[in-house]
């Protein structure tokens, strides 16, 4: 009889960027990197948060490879998963998420010790933590701000993972305490008038509008597309 193969994390899966640095894949995050770091050129990034219209967009998977990309560049990064409604990345990245972001906003930890140091140098993570009953006050909290400007003072780039924009308020708030924005869409998914009614709740905000990441394009093997505002 035939020995069963062992199913494959799909988790693991998504971090193309770590298992296939040499990929045509991880070559257009690498491409996003780029650019996102000439429409800052001017300005600092020192934090961004990236978004997507609707669920199912690609996202998560689309922030956590950038952070690594970052990463791979000697930059310190932390990822934060600002998702406190549907987090992924303590699975995506296998860590504890038994304390995270709304620990540390409530009071019960400090940032410090709820940090987890990721298997990619120079990359750290912090979890969402437990689900809490109010995500978007707590994102909108002083304790939000002074946990951004802790973070800030040791850490090159922060990069959130926040909710569709279009769902809840949370990316619209989180907005206004980031240096930029970057919005997902998927190619024959995402509808333009929802592209559209994303941009325009992301423009309002403080933070720059970063650009637009569209994915899963078939009008070649390449993937991820990126296009500046």
């Amino acid at each position: 009889m035939a020995k069963r193969k062992k199913p494959v994390n799909p988790s693991v899966r998504q971090l193309i960027t770590k298992l296939n640095p040499r990929s045509p894949i991880s070559e257009q995050f690498r491409t996003i990197r780029t650019n996102l770091q000439f429409t800052a050129v001017d300005e600092d990034l020192d934090t961004m948060l990236v978004t997507s219209a609707g669920p199912a967009e690609g996202k998560s998977s689309t922030v956590a490879n950038l952070s690594v990309v970052f990463a791979q560049q000697e930059k310190k990064v932390l990822l934060i998963d600002a998702d406190l409604r549907k987090p992924t990345v303590h699975y995506t990245f296998r860590v504890d998420n038994r304390r995270g972001l709304s620990s540390v906003l409530v009071g019960e930890t400090t940032l410090e010790e709820a940090l987890t140091q990721s298997d990619i140098p120079n990359l750290d993570i912090l979890s969402s933590g437990p689900i809490p009953p109010n995500p978007s006050e707590l994102l909108g909290s002083n304790k939000m701000y002074n946990l951004i400007e802790e973070a800030k003072a040791i850490y090159n780039l922060i990069i959130f993972d926040t909710p569709p924009v279009l769902a809840v308020t949370d990316a619209q708030i989180l907005a206004n305490f980031v240096d930029g924005s970057l919005l997902i869409v998927r190619s024959k998914q995402t509808h333009q008038d929802s592209a559209l009614k994303a941009k325009e709740y992301l423009e309002p905000a403080k933070s720059k509008l970063l650009g637009v990441v569209l994915n899963d394009v078939e009008a070649t093997k390449d993937q991820y597309y990126y296009y500046g505002q």
